[in-house]
């Protein structure tokens, strides 16, 4: 089994980045193989609704000046994603936005492709305003039809400065039990 992670933090190894591999963690105590990819500065525009993925039907965006189609074929290959982003203004990043938009018009356009695959959210925050990310990520995994494990709260992590949210006890304790939901559903669902 395997699980994708997509970081849609500009900071390489800031906060969400250290959140994510807390619940890969836990992921490969299970033999989950996992992968980080880093969406700063590889993903170039959001979608512009051309429709040519859904008339084209080969699962691709029809812009390959970027990364998301390399990353929507690792989101089919994977059997469990997390997209992980940090909270800007209360929102998800433009990186994280443009891969939700184009990868949910490809996969939804081409036969609902994620369709009972695992779904995890995973966000930073400095202070408040995680919710709506949080939300926003989510909104993505249900609208394609893929099932999303819960922890003990919600899954985030709160520190400023990169390094700062290992300082946050319970944060990491919630990505640890992620990490352990995550890797008991992928078990149930390869019976």
């Amino acid at each position: 089994m395997k699980v994708v992670a997509f970081n849609g933090s500009p900071r390489i190894d800031g906060n969400t980045s250290r959140l994510i591999e807390r619940a890969f963690g836990k992921l490969r105590e299970n033999h989950i193989e996992c992968e980080l990819v880093q969406l700063s500065g590889k993903i170039n525009h959001g979608c512009t609704a051309c429709g040519a993925c859904r008339k084209n039907l080969n699962k691709k965006c029809a812009f390959d000046d970027d990364i998301v189609n390399e990353c929507i074929a690792k989101m089919l290959e994977a059997d469990g994603i997390i997209l992980g982003g940090p909270t800007y203004f209360a929102s998800i990043t433009p990186e994280l936005k443009a891969l939700i938009d184009r990868a949910g018009y490809v996969v939804r356009g081409n036969g609902n492709l994620l369709k009972r695959k695992v779904g995890a959210a995973v966000v930073s925050v400095r202070r408040a305003g995680s919710l709506n990310v949080f939300n926003s990520i989510n909104a993505f995994y249900l609208i394609n039809e893929m099932i999303v494990p819960g922890s003990t709260y919600w899954n985030m992590g709160m520190g400023g400065a990169p390094g700062d949210v290992e300082s946050d006890a319970e944060g990491m304790g919630i990505m640890e039990k992620l990490g352990e939901n995550m890797a008991w559903l992928l078990e149930k669902m390869s019976i």
